[in-house]
């Protein structure tokens, strides 16, 4: 059975989440009362609907109830995000992630009981810095002030040996949890290695990804190919 999720607000970073959930197959329902933006996602989503998100009669009759996930998209109009959200709550709805526009809005969430709060601005800009900052990072996943998954080339002093044998795990603190291997495969595709074992070998042009302490990671950086 797909998983079933309602977007509400389709500005460019609701539209993008409707789309990219559409896109993998599952159910949304995107909301907005600006009919141009209902129209654009039109074709492309189970179901793009025009309605005040502040009526919950109007919510109803668009099925947004029996959703998995809803996504609140409100950023711009606090007042409205946060009432969407009740709303949402006395629905049923647990699993909610909202849009917050300031530290404050998304502080109001959390005590409203959002799962989770982003910050689409805050966030890209920050990946922005840290590409400027550290090129060689290709990805870059914040977990927590303190801990991250990052994508880096694999450094040459590794090239040949196993995850084992470069000590990743003793002398660095982090943990390799996928490998993308140069080339792609017959059909066209990357070459990943996921969850690989200890006794997997790491060859010159791959590309790790690894989780650990943004410090122990920095260390990681400093031998890595430039």
């Amino acid at each position: 059975m797909k998983k079933q999720f309602a977007v509400i607000g389709l500005g460019r970073f609701g539209a993008e989440v409707a789309l990219t959930l559409a896109a993998n197959n599952c159910d949304v329902i995107a909301v907005d009362k600006d009919e141009a933006r209902v129209r654009e996602l039109a074709d492309r989503v189970a179901l793009s609907v025009e309605l005040d998100a502040t009526d919950e009669k109007a919510l109803r009759e668009a099925g947004v109830q029996n959703v998995d996930v809803a996504v609140v998209s409100i950023g711009e109009n606090i007042e409205a995000s946060i009432l969407v959200l009740m709303l949402l709550k006395d629905m049923g709805i647990k699993n909610i992630i909202a849009k917050a526009q300031s530290r404050m809005h998304g502080r109001i969430l959390y005590q409203l009981g959002v799962r989770q709060v982003v910050y689409p601005e805050r966030d890209m800009a920050r990946k922005v810095a840290r590409g400027l900052i550290m090129p060689e990072f290709m990805e870059h996943i914040e977990l927590s002030p303190e801990y991250s998954i990052v994508e880096l080339p694999a450094p040459d002093a590794f090239a040949g040996k196993s995850i084992l044998d470069a000590k990743l795990r003793t002398d660095y603190g982090v943990t390799v949890i996928a490998i993308k291997k140069q080339g792609l495969d017959k059909g066209g595709k990357e070459l990943w290695n996921i969850n690989p074992l200890p006794s997997d070998k790491i060859q010159s042009g791959d590309t790790m990804v690894v989780l650990g302490a943004n410090g122990d990671i920095e260390r990681l950086r400093k031998i890595s190919p430039e």
